[in-house]
């Protein structure tokens, strides 16, 4: 597939024109956590946060309030994987905190402002990565991994992958891996398949722990422009939601930029009254 039509393709990622993922299970609860702090700085890496002051300046150059800090990570994990044997499939995490998780797909869009917009707010994110959409630029992502967001599996080009036999959804699954581990020097631990395609079926799931990610990872709900889409009836945030966006711009958003829908993102969420927390902070991940 080429370039253009891989880009056009991945555009509809995720939300299969309706913003729903299919039907996932969902990760063992853990003890509740103490809720996060007054509504006074940004979502900071736990144990620094930056003072009030200065996230409120933050926050302001980009025309945003900011976030009530997320509470510290849970010492006991919701979500514990296991080293071989069939992976989970969730699409939240069972936990008390009132928090929600950011992932972004794909990685068409490569504007240097949103680098800049999350150095400045800290803001964490999950990245799942597509190699032939980030291949020409593998570098952009690295400043974002440096603030100690994580870079996860989105396969090699973004196909249906129930439409695929065996050998091919192995290969996808694969390459991707051996490719963002070379490039960010860390084995992603998620996979997200395109579309949430396929993510309940035992083909995929087989070939996904054969490749090394612990984890098929879905969403409830899925940003567009202004607003996201829900799954759940009453469209509200619940407590460890995980919430699907993409890398996307002005062609894409109609003519909002990436860090306006980002923008607009955690507007949504704060008037919900909820934080961000950073996704594989909740998860244990396999013993080594």
């Amino acid at each position: 597939m080429g370039a253009l039509a891989l880009l056009a393709f991945a555009t509809a990622c995720g939300d299969n024109g309706g913003g729903a993922a299919p039907a996932a299970t969902t990760a063992a609860p853990a003890a509740p956590q103490p809720t996060g702090a007054a509504p006074t700085g940004a979502a900071a890496t736990p144990g620094a946060p930056a003072p009030a002051g200065a996230n409120a300046a933050a926050w302001a150059k980009w025309n945003l309030t900011p976030l009530a800090p997320a509470p510290a990570p849970p010492a006991d994990k919701p979500v514990k994987l296991e080293r071989t044997g069939p992976v989970p499939v969730f699409s939240e995490v069972k936990t008390t905190d009132k928090v929600v998780f950011i992932t972004i797909d794909d990685g068409a869009e490569k504007d240097p402002k949103f680098v800049e917009m999350l150095t400045d707010l800290k803001v964490p994110i999950s990245m799942f990565l597509t190699k032939d959409i980030v291949k020409n630029d593998y570098g952009y992502f690295k400043p974002l991994q440096a603030l100690g967001n994580h870079i996860q599996n989105h396969t090699v080009d973004h196909p249906v992958m129930s439409k695929l036999p065996a050998d091919k959804q192995k290969s996808e699954v694969c390459d991707d891996q051996a490719a963002l581990t070379q490039q960010y020097g860390t084995a992603p631990l998620l996979f997200r398949p395109p579309f949430g395609d396929g993510a309940n079926t035992p083909m995929l799931n087989t070939s996904v722990q054969q490749c090394g990610p612990r984890a098929i990872v879905l969403w409830r709900e899925s940003m567009q422009i202004h607003d996201m889409q829900y799954q759940a009836a009453d469209k509200k945030l619940k407590p460890g939601d995980i919430i699907l966006a993409h890398f996307r711009g002005p062609k894409e958003l109609k003519g909002a930029t990436m860090t306006q829908m980002f923008g607009d993102l955690l507007a949504r969420i704060q008037e919900q009254g909820f934080s961000v927390a950073r996704l594989e902070d909740y998860i244990q991940a396999p013993a080594s």
